[in-house]
């Protein structure tokens, strides 16, 4: 990991793009406030954010409450929550940083092309490691006990779609990339569907009879998510989600080359296209069933939709109308995701809150009190960060 000291907020969107190598000659990139922003706000709810709705039923109980909680949950097997979302919107913002200013280095002589190769293979190692520790590694500690790891983990599959994103980027034309997503959208779609291995006959799409969970088990190192016959983050469902970076590089290509009618077309372009992806993802759901934890391409359709409508949002908000000082909370927050993130497996924020806070939250109504503890949370660890921010530390890997 490397920590690099920046004098503006917005050289911290190349935290997301390793291409700014001395070595080769920079592309002017577009500044894209709108990218940080909307990074923070998925974190948001990943440090805290997602019992806010569960502290504000206790304190109104406003039935309505119970809806927006249930959204901060993921789904139980086949559906769609917004907390389904985060991961892949996140995946879906490291594509949009490449795509704001991609090169292709094919062409280029090699010893040129060396330090980045170097970079995005030192950027996965370093992202499949931390994986590892944010899973708490070897769980019940001393002696190591290889077989005991959970390799398999949300940085993990992160550092992958990044990393053959990234190559897709460097060594072709955006004709192929879009080639590439469609071929692997439909091949992903027809193996799930028709297995040629599985564990037992549950079903092409059950827990256990997917060839994801064959896969999983005959093939993936240590030990899986709670034991399961199929990881969440698994050998498999790792392909696609490469898609969702490539649409995240298709947006990026697109809000950053200049066009005739202005920005408000591309607002209105991105946001027909976020709509026809859902449409279409879940019009093929009955076939292809809407699952997180399969990744199947009906799920990769319908988030890409639902990332391309929220930076179609965040862009339409702050890069256009230019309003932006209410982006700024978030805006902390995205500068330094994936430490944050890291910090959140290995620091006891809670602890931390409740000594800083516990008296007052303490001194507050009972009915108040789960809002309070929620927010003190989120605050100790947003001053962290706003620290960091204000003294120009980005970290990047």
């Amino acid at each position: 990991m490397t920590t690099i000291t920046n004098t503006t907020a917005e050289k911290a969107n190349s935290a997301e793009n390793p291409s700014g190598q001395q070595t080769i000659k920079p592309v002017k990139k577009l500044r894209l406030k709108s990218l940080d922003a909307l990074r923070g706000f998925d974190m948001f709810w990943i440090l805290g954010g997602e019992a806010l709705f569960a502290a504000l039923l206790v304190l109104t109980g406003w039935a309505g409450f119970k809806w927006f909680d249930a959204q901060m949950h993921h789904s139980a097997w086949h559906g769609f929550t917004f907390y389904d979302l985060i991961f892949p919107l996140f995946i879906f913002l490291s594509g949009v940083a490449l795509g704001l200013s991609p090169k292709r280095l094919d062409k280029l002589p090699l010893p040129q092309r060396t330090p980045l190769y170097k970079h995005a293979i030192k950027r996965l190692l370093l992202l499949l490691l931390f994986g590892v520790i944010y899973n708490h590694g070897w769980g019940t500690g001393a002696p190591v006990a290889i077989g005991e790891v959970r390799y398999a983990s949300v940085l993990g599959r992160i550092a992958f779609a990044w990393f053959f994103c990234a190559l897709l980027v460097w060594h072709t034309s955006l004709r192929t990339q879009i080639i590439t997503a469609v071929s692997v959208l439909v091949g992903y779609a027809l193996l799930q569907t028709f297995p040629f291995i599985t564990l037992n006959g549950s079903g092409a799409f059950s827990a256990t009879g997917s060839i994801n969970a064959a896969v999983d088990t005959l093939l993936l190192p240590g030990g899986t998510y709670q034991n399961a016959a199929v990881d969440p983050e698994g050998i498999l469902s790792t392909i696609p989600a490469v898609v969702n970076a490539l649409f995240g590089v298709f947006v990026g290509h697109f809000i950053v080359k200049p066009h005739i009618k202005g920005e408000w077309f591309k607002v209105g372009v991105l946001t027909a296209s976020g709509i026809t992806l859902i449409v279409l993802g879940w019009l093929i759901s009955p076939l292809i069933p809407v699952n997180k934890t399969l990744w199947t391409s009906s799920f990769t359709l319908v988030t890409a939709g639902w990332s391309i409508l929220l930076l179609a949002l965040f862009y339409a908000i702050i890069d256009v109308v230019k309003v932006q000082r209410w982006a700024f909370f978030f805006t902390v927050i995205g500068c330094n995701s994936i430490v944050i993130y890291i910090a959140s497996s290995i620091v006891n924020w809670k602890y931390t809150a409740q000594s800083l806070f516990g008296g007052v939250i303490a001194s507050l109504p009972n009915n108040v009190q789960a809002l309070a503890g929620v927010i003190a949370l989120l605050l100790v660890q947003w001053l962290v960060l706003y620290w960091m921010y204000k003294r120009g530390i980005f970290v990047k890997v």
